[in-house]
């Protein structure tokens, strides 16, 4: 059995599932001078944080990196999409450090089951629900946290694309609608019941789609467990993770998508036990205080910031969606999803809770 190294800058690494294995002779032979370093086979963990893609870490003797590949099982068109994500990240990282540098794409699925990518290692940690004990209870240090993941998100979108040769990376305008009529049919492929309530969203959307006022690289994920930060002061980001949905388009999905996870006191416990991001607790910014301090960065009009936050999570509910049906479907045996249906339906409730807010402004 491969020994996990006891080592706090390692981030839940383990051994490989089973059924999620890699094979390390067939890795090593095909990286074998293609990267630096990379002579002789590696050692492999996985890493255990993630819900989607399956993300392992190499170990060679003077270097380690990580590769990522989709999830098992089928996906939905252009979900996890390891091209795109390579080929953003061999780009972005000279405009937008906190972004990790790509080496390799690899299209040939005989080397680990599907198309992957390695990347450069960062070193820190990934705080997910909860803080970490030793962090707890610090207001003015939760403080800084959100103004670190605010201003991160305001300096991505900041990045002139062209700069970076990624100008062609996709097509602004009618981006919103595209995203809503595309999130409509990923549901379509994920379903295992009709859920009336969705498709009345769907429409409420398309009816209400605000004009974007600038065009900007999106992440299309930007939360705080695709981040990783310093693991003495988490009030400094090392990195930002999850890159294969990034595209140009309408910045606000990126807030809208950001706002939907940041929960705080005063939201419903729904809302909050689905949040994967533990903004509620004291000294985290409120969702008022996000907005403000984006639109400071920006130089944007935030009046129409609630849609992109209803979109957000409506979109969230395929997500969550698509990962339960993995299993439902026996495309994984993760456990950890059994439930997901269920908090599927429950983020839906909390979307229509915002749609009032809507139509009372």
């Amino acid at each position: 059995m491969t020994e996990i190294p006891d080592n706090r800058f390692f981030l839940e690494l383990i051994p490989m599932r089973p059924d999620e294995r890699i094979d390390p002779e067939v890795v090593g032979s095909y990286l074998r001078g293609k990267i630096p370093d990379s002579a002789g086979t590696p050692k492999i963990l996985q890493f255990n944080g993630g819900r989607a893609n399956l993300t392992y870490l190499l170990q060679y003797p003077n270097r380690e990196y990580v590769l990522r590949r989709p999830p098992l099982g089928p996906v939905a068109p252009k979900s996890h999409d390891m091209e795109r994500e390579s080929r953003v990240l061999l780009r972005l990282h000279k405009a937008y450090p906190l972004a990790p540098r790509a080496y390799l794409f690899c299209s040939d699925p005989e080397i680990v089951g599907a198309p992957f990518f390695v990347m450069e290692r960062r070193r820190g940690i990934v705080i997910r629900e909860s803080m970490p004990e030793r962090f707890k209870g610090q207001p003015e240090l939760f403080r800084r946290m959100s103004e670190m993941i605010v201003d991160g998100l305001a300096e991505l979108h900041g990045v002139d694309p062209k700069s970076i040769g990624l100008e062609e990376l996709g097509r602004p305008q009618g981006y919103v609608e595209r995203q809503i009529k595309g999130w409509h049919s990923r549901w379509e492929g994920a379903k295992n019941e009709d859920v009336p309530d969705f498709y009345r969203m769907y429409d409420w959307l398309l009816e209400r789609i605000p004009p974007p006022q600038r065009e900007s690289l999106v992440h299309n994920d930007y939360k705080l467990d695709n981040m990783m930060v310093d693991a003495e002061d988490p009030s400094k980001c090392v990195a930002v993770f999850d890159w294969d949905m990034c595209t140009l388009g309408d910045p606000f999905i990126d807030l809208g998508t950001l706002l939907s996870y940041w929960v705080q006191p005063s939201d419903s416990q729904m809302r909050i036990s689905l949040s994967p991001m533990p903004t509620a607790q004291p000294g985290f910014y409120t969702r008022e205080e996000v907005t403000k301090r984006y639109a400071e960065k920006s130089g944007l009009d935030l009046g129409t910031i609630l849609f992109y936050e209803i979109f957000a999570m409506w979109k969230s509910v395929v997500v969550i969606q698509q990962i339960f049906i993995r299993l439902h479907r026996g495309q994984t045996q993760d456990t950890r999803f059994a439930d997901y249906n269920k908090r599927a339906l429950g983020l839906l409730d909390v979307a229509w809770e915002l749609v009032k807010d809507w139509d009372g402004g």
